[in-house]
C-alpha cells in the first residue's frame, strides 16, 4: 500500500522541527527576493524531490530526452553526484565516470547525441550550455537533474516527484523522516508525479491518492509505474546468446538482483513473481563496488542453484565496469534489466502536451511547427517508424 516504506525515528523529532525552521527561513528569502531566483530565456525544466532517496528521477529525465531529442538541442545539467571533478565539466562519450557521477555518465551512453553537463552551481551550468555555447550549438531546452530545491534557478517548469510508497504527506522531516523542507515546498510544483505506483490500482486508490495530495487548481497531478525493456548483456560481455530476454522468461531461474540504487525495493516485487526464486544484493545509492563488494557477489551467486542470472540495473552495471575481479560464472549470466516509466490513467497525452507546448511557446531563437503527432510518446511500441513529428526552424 502507498507509505508501506515509511519508517519514522520520533525520538529525533525536535532536532526535526529545528532543521525546519532553518529551512522555512531560507525559503522565506527566496520568496521575499532577499535572495535571487533567475529565469531564462531558454526552456528550462527541472525534475526533482523534496525526500532523501530515489523517486525514479532518472527514468524521467529519460523519458523528456526521448519526447524532445528529435525535436529540439536538448542539454541535461546535473550536480553529478559523487563525481571527483568540480565546476563545470561537459560529457563526451568517452568522459571517465569519475569525472561526472553515475548518473550523467549513464545518460551520455544512452543518449550520445543529447549534451550532458554537471555543475553544483546550476546558474553557471545554464550560462555555460546557452550563453558560452559550449557545446557548439544553440540549446533549446535544459533539464535539470534533481533541481526541485536549487532555487537559485526558477525553471519554466517545475516536476516533483513522489514516491508512492513514500508519500510526503506521510513522511517528516530530516533527521526523524526524509523529508528535504516541509511538505508545504509541493506548492512550487507546476506538475506533481506519484512515481513507483503498483499496476493493479484501482479507480477508487487513485482518488484517495489525488484527495491526499490536496493540490492547487493550477497544478496536475500525474501517476507512473515502472516498466522494464528487454534484458540485455553487459559490456563486460558483449557477444553469446542472452540466457533470458523477458522477465516472463524467469519462471525456472534463481535470481540475484543486485542493486545499488536508493530504492530497489519496487523492482525486487516486480520481479519476484516471475522468477522461481529471487536473492537480493542491495547496496547503499550509488554505492562505490569495492573488491570485498566484489567478492561476496561472487560467493553468493556461486552457492545459488542453477539455472540462475544475475540481474542489475543500468545505474549499478556503469559503476560496476570500473571494477575487476567478476567472477567468470558471474560474468557470463550478469545481466541489465533497463528501467523505463509508463503513465496510468491515460496521462501521457496531456503530460506530453504539457511540455512540448511549454518548449514551443518559450522557444528563443526558433518556432514550432506542430504535427498530428506531436504529443505521442517517443517511448510508445514502433516510435522508430514515426516520423518527426515537431520541426524547430529559424527565424
Amino acid at each position: 500500500m502507498e507509505g508501506d516504506y515509511i519508517k519514522l525515528n520520533k525520538k529525533l523529532l525536535p532536532l526535526s522541527w529545528l532543521y525546519g525552521c532553518v529551512v522555512k527561513f531560507r525559503n522565506m528569502l527566496f520568496e521575499m527576493n532577499v535572495l535571487k531566483s533567475r529565469s531564462y530565456a531558454v526552456p528550462v525544466i527541472a525534475v526533482g524531490n523534496i525526500t532523501v532517496g530515489g523517486t525514479g528521477k532518472t527514468p524521467h529525465v529519460e523519458y523528456l530526452v526521448r519526447l524532445l531529442k528529435d525535436k529540439v538541442n536538448v542539454a541535461v545539467l546535473s550536480r553529478g553526484y559523487k563525481r571527483k571533478t568540480s565546476g563545470f565539466v561537459l560529457a563526451k562519450t568517452d568522459t571517465p565516470l569519475k569525472d561526472i557521477g553515475d548518473e550523467p555518465y549513464q545518460m551520455k551512453q544512452k543518449f550520445p547525441e543529447v549534451e550532458v553537463a554537471v555543475d553544483a552551481k546550476r546558474t553557471r551550468g545554464i550560462d555555460r550550455l546557452t550563453e558560452d555555447r559550449v557545446a557548439g550549438k544553440d540549446i533549446d531546452v535544459v533539464l535539470l537533474d534533481d533541481a526541485f530545491q536549487h532555487r537559485y534557478v526558477k525553471p519554466g517548469v517545475n516536476i516533483l516527484l513522489v514516491d508512492y510508497h513514500r508519500l510526503i504527506i506521510h513522511d517528516e522531516l530530516l533527521p526523524a523522516g526524509r523529508l528535504r523542507e516541509p511538505v508545504k515546498g509541493k506548492d512550487r510544483a507546476d506538475i506533481v508525479i506519484v512515481t513507483k505506483c503498483p499496476k493493479d490500482l484501482t479507480p477508487m486508490e487513485f482518488r484517495v491518492l489525488i484527495k491526499q495530495m490536496n493540490l492547487y487548481p493550477y497544478q496536475q497531478l500525474f501517476f507512473t509505474t515502472f516498466d522494464y525493456d528487454r534484458l540485455k548483456r553487459t559490456t563486460q560481455r558483449p557477444k553469446g546468446p542472452v540466457p533470458v530476454s523477458r522477465l516472463e522468461d524467469l519462471k525456472n531461474y534463481h535470481v540475484l538482483l543486485l542493486t545499488g540504487i536508493a530504492s530497489p525495493k519496487q523492482i525486487y516485487y516486480d520481479v519476484k513473481p516471475h522468477a522461481k526464486e529471487v536473492k537480493s544484493l542491495a547496496y547503499s545509492d550509488h554505492h562505490a563496488f569495492k573488491q570485498k563488494d566484489i567478492h561476496h557477489i561472487n560467493e553468493t551467486f556461486a552457492t545459488m542453484l542453477s539455472p540462475k542470472v544475475i540481474i542489475t540495473t543500468e545505474k549499478d552495471m556503469v559503476r560496476l565496469e570500473t571494477v575487476e575481479g567478476l567472477s567468470n560464472e558471474v560474468k557470463d549470466n550478469l545481466l541489465v534489466l533497463p528501467v523505463k516509466i509508463s503513465f496510468m490513467q491515460n496521462g501521457e497525452e496531456s503530460f506530453n502536451e504539457k511540455i512540448i507546448g511549454y518548449v514551443r511557446k518559450n522557444s528563443r531563437n526558433s518556432i514550432l511547427v506542430k504535427g498530428k503527432d506531436d504529443y505521442k510518446s517517443q517511448d510508445s511500441d514502433n516510435s522508430g517508424d514515426r516520423p518527426r513529428t515537431i520541426v524547430f526552424r529559424n527565424n
